[in-house]
């Protein structure tokens, strides 16, 4: 069984990427595109609300109860 990684650093780019740091220490970057016309994160296309983006119970959280799983942002990430 993988170990779950949860992520200690966010910051959100104006190109809707994540830079991430991870609690191993290491950097990377999450494309949020493929995901921004699926539910529930339509509403991060505005630009606004995705640079709001932070981190809370190990993964990256948006206002209005948006979350991703700490998993999917390191499975199809790419190191920084």
């Amino acid at each position: 069984m993988e170990t779950l990684l949860d992520v200690v650093q966010v910051e959100a780019q104006e190109d809707s990427t994540l830079l991430l740091v991870f609690e191993n220490g290491q950097r990377r970057r999450f494309d949020m595109k493929p995901f921004l016309d699926k539910k529930p994160f339509t509403g991060l296309k505005k630009l606004p609300l995705f640079m709001k983006a932070s981190v809370a119970y190990g993964t990256v959280v948006w206002p209005g109860n948006i979350d991703i799983a700490p998993e999917t942002l390191w499975d199809r990430s790419e190191p920084a």
